[in-house]
């Protein structure tokens, strides 16, 4: 039998006092931390650098799909879209940012423009030509510069730079250029845009995410399971795991970062946030270690679902998605919600849709309810500042 004395305190949403404290004093906000890698949560993060500085976000490599697929197949390297996609939602976007760098990084070359002219106007860019770069001081430019200069060096004549994100391409220039390791140019890339926050890949790792349906089927490739870029799965997702091949069953494991497990056993909550239930969260929860670092924190841990209809969780309940969530922590036959789960926030709208029965099997599990308004009136869309002020009141 456990008897490791848990020790709670009472909390109330909003608490104005934790509230006034974090936006008075944001750089000595509380650290939380979300598992995800999708834009769903871009909106709540850019809020959050209003309460704090110091949240975390622990990001998949393992996505397929988008113009960052096109790097991968190239160098054979980690997905980075969804790591520069948040360092940007938390970049210092004021005068005391770098407002030209923000405005470089999150610039794409045109999606229907000859490769040629593509090409010239890229290297303009790793040149110092190109007007976007000019007004980047000394010594910002020239490290922009050189790790284009890197990607320039090192595609072949057929890759495809239509849509091409130049933040995405600076990332795997510094990728290529220190020894195919992410950390020191998502380092550099922080300090460039002033990142608000750390942000972070859960893996260093090359690996494809696969899912088994229910029907006995298997999909490979993370584009071909989140129903956006190809047509929604007709079968209900049994099971997500790391694999080898983007094409064939070739099951693979991968090991947590030893300093990713130190943020996640020492952050003031943990947040399973909404996204991409299976490909964007879950999938952070795959690399071995991540389960017993989550339940070697203490602190609280929250579930803020989905509003609105995400393809992945195709038939999906509530219980059944918090169930996923404990089973995938758990790692074990017996689903014990202790440690893994604490509490499903939901919006007080959300809350009245769901049946009794659902809340009750949820509350069976060892997990609680928390009701907030969090919806903005009138939308479908989380009110990223209530959402915000309700997580900093949890610390």
């Amino acid at each position: 039998m456990d008897s490791t004395p848990l020790i709670w305190r009472k909390f109330s949403f909003p608490d104005p006092i934790r509230i006034q404290r974090c936006q008075k004093m944001p750089e000595l906000g509380p650290k939380v931390l979300f598992f995800s890698g999708g834009t769903a949560l871009n909106k709540i993060s850019r809020a959050l650098k209003h309460y704090t500085h110091n949240s975390i976000h622990l990001v998949t490599p393992f996505d397929s799909g988008g113009s960052s697929a096109r790097l991968r197949d190239e160098f054979s390297m980690p997905a980075v879209g969804d790591l520069r996609s948040r360092l940007m939602a938390l970049a210092d976007e004021t005068v005391l940012g770098q407002p030209e760098v923000y405005e470089l990084f999150n610039y794409r070359l045109s999606k229907v423009g000859d490769q040629g002219d593509l090409k010239k106007e890229l290297i303009d860019i790793a040149s110092g030509r190109h007007e976007l770069i000019k007004p980047i001081t000394e010594p910002m430019r020239q490290l922009i510069c050189t790790q284009l200069s890197v990607i320039l060096s090192k595609i072949s004549s057929g890759f495809d730079l239509q849509g091409a994100s130049i933040g995405n391409l600076i990332i795997a220039g510094g990728y290529l250029n220190n020894d195919q390791q992410l950390d020191p140019i998502v380092f550099l890339f922080s300090r460039l845009v002033k990142v608000l926050g750390t942000v972070q890949t859960i893996a260093d790792s090359t690996h494809s995410l696969a899912v088994e349906l229910d029907n006995g089927d298997f999909v490979f490739g993370q584009h071909n399971i989140t129903g956006k870029e190809k047509e929604p799965l007709t079968s209900p997702i049994k099971r997500i795991f790391l694999n080898h091949s983007s094409e064939e069953y070739r099951p693979a494991k991968c090991n947590l970062l030893s300093d990713r497990e130190d943020m996640i056993i020492n952050s003031d909550v943990i947040c399973y946030p909404p996204g991409s239930f299976y490909t964007s969260m879950l999938a952070n929860l795959l690399p071995l270690g991540v389960s017993e670092a989550i339940k070697s924190n203490p602190n609280l841990k929250v579930y803020l679902p989905n509003l609105g209809s995400d393809p992945e969780q195709l038939g999906m309940s509530l219980f059944q998605q918090v169930e996923t969530i404990v089973k995938t922590v758990s790692s074990n036959s017996v689903i014990n919600a202790k440690g893994v789960l604490d509490f499903v926030i939901l919006d007080d709208a959300y809350f009245k849709q769901t049946p009794l029965g659902e809340i009750k099997l949820v509350e069976q599990l060892g997990v609680g309810i928390l009701v907030a308004p969090l919806v903005i009136e009138g939308s479908l869309y989380y009110d990223e500042h209530a959402v915000c002020q309700l997580l900093v009141s949890l610390v």
